[in-house]
């Protein structure tokens, strides 16, 4: 009994890292997410701008996906006062956090494909 206790503890680890990742995607793993967070990642953007350059998203995913950001705490969005209303979209402190990984893929990348 005593040796099986080790392996229930991997066991339940190995079932955290996978959750982990699991929740990661969740997060990131949508449709054109990692590619809004790409262009974040260089600094804040308007809605007309990530449109420009994430060519081929329309305006209704791309608002659905920058809601869904905000509210998992990596987007945080400002709203100016003005007339017309100038929204900004910028990457939170969690956010950022995600830019290493971005950098990861972009090497990855190069290097291999």
């Amino acid at each position: 009994m005593i040796l099986l206790i080790p392996l229930i503890h991997q066991i339940l680890m190995l079932n955290d890292d996978k959750n982990c990742v699991m929740r990661t995607l969740k997060i990131i793993g949508s449709k054109w997410t990692i590619l809004i967070l790409r262009e974040l990642c260089e600094g804040t953007k308007r809605f007309g701008e990530l449109q420009r350059s994430l060519e081929g998203i329309s305006p209704k995913t791309l608002s659905l996906r920058l809601q869904q950001l905000e509210k998992d705490g990596i987007v945080k969005k400002k709203v100016f006062a003005e007339v017309p209303l100038r929204v900004e979209y910028s990457l939170t402190s969690k956010g950022l956090s995600l830019k290493e990984i971005i950098g990861k893929m972009r090497q990855w990348g190069e290097k291999t494909i």
